[in-house]
């Protein structure tokens, strides 16, 4: 009998490979922005634990953001972005000395010495899961703008202080201080080109609740996207 062939045809929806030349994440690079510790009703007041009521202008984040990769929806204009990056918080407090033991975490006010510097550090291992719009199919050109979350585990923290007057003392004190061990950022992120801004607010209580107040760190600044 006659022979019937059929053929069918196949489209490819996988982009090739100058396609993926182009698709660029924007979270590899530098951000660094100052740091305010808001309570739970999104203030930056705590009367029952003042201690918590930071020193904005000595207080910021800086993150050094060092793999990414974007996982294309539509080309470079839609994507899912993650990566890893490293990042460092300070909370400047003032005339305060952290006590921390295993089971509470407190402060009481230093009457004698004056602190140059007073600062309690953290070092987090970060990484993103950020859906992300681009205004431009070519790499990371152009309008960009980058909304999900940050994901981090603390690897370090400690209280540096620097004290004035004759008798200047330099001491650093490394310890947990009641510092959950896991953050998790709500984070936005927009600009253009190499340059842009972020904001940044730490959903998960920066300590542990049963130890002192919950409180959430507010971040914003610039980036620089390599």
């Amino acid at each position: 009998g006659a022979e019937v062939k059929i053929e069918s045809d196949t489209v490819n929806a996988e982009p090739d490979e100058e396609e993926l030349n182009d698709i660029e994440a924007h979270w590899s690079g530098l951000d660094f922005g100052p740091t305010l510790l808001l309570n739970q009703d999104m203030k930056a007041s705590f009367p029952n634990e003042p201690q918590w009521e930071n020193d904005p202008g000595k207080s910021f984040s800086w993150s050094w953001n060092v793999l990414e990769h974007k996982f294309p929806i539509y080309k470079n204009y839609v994507g899912i972005t993650t990566g890893l990056g490293i990042n460092w918080t300070q909370i400047g407090l003032k005339q305060y000395v952290l006590q921390n033991t295993v089971d509470s975490l407190f402060a009481i006010t230093d009457s004698v010495n004056v602190f140059r510097k007073n600062k309690l550090r953290a070092i987090y291992l970060t990484a993103p899961l950020m859906i992300e719009f681009c205004g431009n199919e070519n790499g990371d050109e152009g309008f960009y703008l980058a909304a999900g979350v940050i994901g981090g585990v603390r690897i370090g923290s400690s209280v540096k202080t620097l004290t004035e007057g004759d008798s200047k003392t330099k001491q650093k004190s490394k310890g947990t201080y009641g510092l959950e061990a896991f953050r998790l950022d709500a984070a936005l992120r927009m600009g253009f080109d190499d340059w842009g801004v972020y904001v940044n607010y730490n959903v998960i209580p920066l300590f542990d609740t049963e130890k002192t107040a919950a409180v959430h760190p507010l971040t914003f600044g610039v980036s620089l996207n390599f």
